[in-house]
């Protein structure tokens, strides 16, 4: 990367997402693939709750990525890009969900030798009671703590946008993580102890 590159990746860094949605409107195709990068795990968060398949999500946000470029000079208040690319992916999911071919029957023994098994039922009952534990003790938190857990793990939101939602710098958002999860820890060990 020559040193070009790279201040024109620290000036893309350090923009807004307004002035970022106004350079690629006016065609600025690094100013959109910095908008991507910064929205694309809560897209891809977003798309999974709505078509539940990892690899469907992964597709239904690159499509949505698609039409937001095609489509981004019909976007009049560039500080809506983020609720105007949630609309794009509900209505893409809604679309993409009611197209699906219906499941194809088939016979038990073509059922069980396609079939991927990640467990036993025990290990599964296991699963979900350890994740209860940890939704448990994310919720004896504190506000601050649970919100920034929920936000980043549970929304897969970027530090950059969690910097913006909740209006700090990454560095300090950084610090609320790590600080989080070590409380979070710490609940864990008072709850197994219990």
């Amino acid at each position: 990367m020559t040193l070009t590159a790279d201040f024109e990746t620290i000036e893309l860094q350090a923009m807004t997402v307004v002035q970022l949605v106004r350079a690629a409107q006016e065609g600025d195709r690094l100013a959109f693939g910095e908008l991507f990068e910064r929205y694309r795990p809560g897209i891809v968060a977003l798309a999974m709750r709505r078509v539940r398949n990892a690899d469907e999500a992964d597709e239904l946000a690159q499509d949505v990525f698609i039409q937001a470029m095609e489509k981004i000079d019909q976007l009049r208040v560039p500080e809506a890009f983020g609720g105007w690319l949630r609309r794009i992916v509900h209505r893409m999911a809604i679309n993409r969900v009611t197209r699906r071919q219906a499941p194809l029957a088939c016979d038990p023994e073509t059922l069980e030798a396609t079939c991927l098994a990640f467990g036993t039922p025990d290990e599964m009952a296991l699963q979900r009671e350890q994740a209860a534990s940890v939704r448990d003790a994310v919720d004896r938190l504190g506000t601050t703590d649970r919100e920034t857990l929920r936000a980043f793990y549970m929304h897969g939101q970027s530090l950059i946008q969690m910097s913006e939602a909740f209006d700090a710098p990454v560095g300090t958002i950084k610090r609320r993580l790590h600080v989080a999860r070590k409380r979070l820890a710490k609940q864990m060990d008072v709850a197994q102890a219990v």
